[in-house]
């Protein structure tokens, strides 16, 4: 059977490796699924996803046009639990939520303006004296 980049395929796990999962797809073809295609997150143990024996269905990441090996994706059949982002303020890099948002810049622009005003005419003045 011809395989294409981003078929949805069935296949049975018939091997573990520390970096991925190798997939039957057919009596004559396989691909490997690494580790971090498995799913979202971190895993620790692979056998902890997935075993031996296991009916899987997974997309088809990559086919290599030279050695025709196949990479396999289970992790993008299923979204996300959660946006990367989306925790912001659990996260010690985006500080506390003050609440203050775009106040303080509607708060400091009208003496931005009247400075820059004052810039250009300045600027005026000193090309009709100069």
């Amino acid at each position: 059977m011809v395989y294409k980049i981003g078929q949805k395929v069935r296949g049975k796990v018939i091997g573990i490796q520390p970096y991925g999962v190798f997939v039957a797809i057919d009596d004559e073809t396989q691909g490997l699924i690494h580790i971090s295609e498995l799913k979202h997150g971190y895993i620790k143990s692979i056998s902890d996803v997935i075993n031996k024996g296991d009916m899987v269905d997974v997309i088809i990441m990559d086919i290599d046009e030279y050695s025709g090996k196949i990479s396999l994706s289970l992790r993008s059949l299923h979204k996300p639990k959660f946006h990367p982002f989306s925790n912001k303020r659990n996260i010690a890099r985006y500080g506390k939520k003050t609440g203050i948002g775009f106040k303080s810049i509607e708060d400091k622009l009208p003496k931005w303006v009247e400075q820059a005003l004052n810039e250009i005419d300045a600027q005026k003045n000193s090309r009709r004296n100069g």
